[in-house]
């Protein structure tokens, strides 16, 4: 008989109740029930429609969570436009300084930054934003359009886009300036980020249906686990690189998919109502959300995401 322990590395520990913390896929034995048990959903998680934006656009960047995001610029006119979500509506706020689409942002409702994008030709121009209103920083290294981006605002990364052509080039933003580091291993455009801050990112998907996952650690670039459905141009919501969730994409038509990552894996989790690409997404694993983009055409409209929900089971040994 195969154990356990010679498949998975360790043995099933026993408990007298729940163990404190639980994670999807934990295997225990319970010694007050007299049976083995584990952790799973119960449900892949949703999606639910919210209210639309103002202003229907795609490229657009973002920041922030489910309940207290920020969506600005993108293939609109101007395409300085910035709008806040508090979770249920859309307002306008102070525009971006520079108008631009396939943009890249980080950071909060109330503290995020903007760098890069398309103005005909190409900017390195970077933003800051206080809550209140947007101040020019320090420029990027590398002028691009198409790249990703994660952290906040006084600790960002950006890496990929097109100059053109299309780089793999990285950049960390300190506070005060940007500083080129290691390259990406996969050149790539319209990929996207996902960390908390510039030591600790991953770069998910890519254009051209990239499936490829690279994980920093504040060096260097570490190929990883590849998506279910290689994907480009699509949207994330994520506390850190080891908890997110993506959804969306070209691939090579729209996608409605959705994927969480617990850090080691995908997981394929509750699709979006609509197939959409190029959109915006904030948030986190278990609480995400998706705005604007390209169904048919460019769309305002807004979706929220809800977590899977865990229960305790009982093995069946019979």
């Amino acid at each position: 008989m195969t154990k356990y322990e010679s498949i998975h590395g360790i043995q099933i520990r026993d408990y007298t109740t729940d163990p404190d913390t639980l994670i999807t896929g934990q295997v225990w034995y319970d010694k007050t029930a007299q049976a083995f048990q584990y952790q799973a959903a119960n449900t892949a998680g949703s999606w639910a429609t919210g209210n639309n934006m103002n202003t229907a656009r795609e490229a657009l960047a973002e920041a922030g969570i489910q309940t207290a995001a920020l969506g600005f610029g993108g293939s609109v006119s101007p395409k300085a436009q910035n709008e806040s979500y508090d979770g249920t509506s859309w307002t306008e706020t102070a525009d971006l300084n520079t108008g631009r689409s396939s943009i890249s942002g980080a950071g909060t409702q109330t503290a995020a930054i903007a760098f890069g994008g398309y103005v005909d030709p190409t900017t390195a121009v970077a933003e800051v934003w206080n809550g209140s209103g947007w101040t020019e920083v320090g420029d990027l290294n590398t002028a691009r359009y198409d790249h990703a981006g994660a952290g906040t605002s006084t600790a960002a990364l950006a890496f990929g886009g097109a100059t053109p052509p299309v780089t793999n080039v990285t950049e960390s933003w300190n506070g005060t300036a940007w500083t080129e580091l290691n390259d990406l291993n996969t050149v790539r455009n319209a990929a996207m980020g996902g960390g908390a801050n510039n030591t600790a990112v991953l770069c998910i998907g890519g254009y051209n249906v990239v499936g490829n996952v690279e994980s920093w650690n504040g060096t260097s670039w570490t190929e990883t686990t590849d998506l279910n459905t290689a994907r480009g141009y699509l949207a994330v919501g994520g506390a850190s690189s080891t908890d997110l969730v993506i959804f969306g994409g070209l691939a090579p038509a729209n996608v409605a998919n959705s994927e969480s990552w617990d850090g080691s894996s995908w997981t394929e989790v509750g699709d979006l109502n609509a197939a959409v690409r190029n959109h915006g997404g904030a948030g986190t694993s278990a609480a995400a959300v998706s705005f604007a983009g390209v169904t048919s055409g460019n769309v305002a409209s807004t979706e929220e995401f809800t977590s899977p929900i865990l229960s305790t089971k009982t093995v069946d040994t019979d």
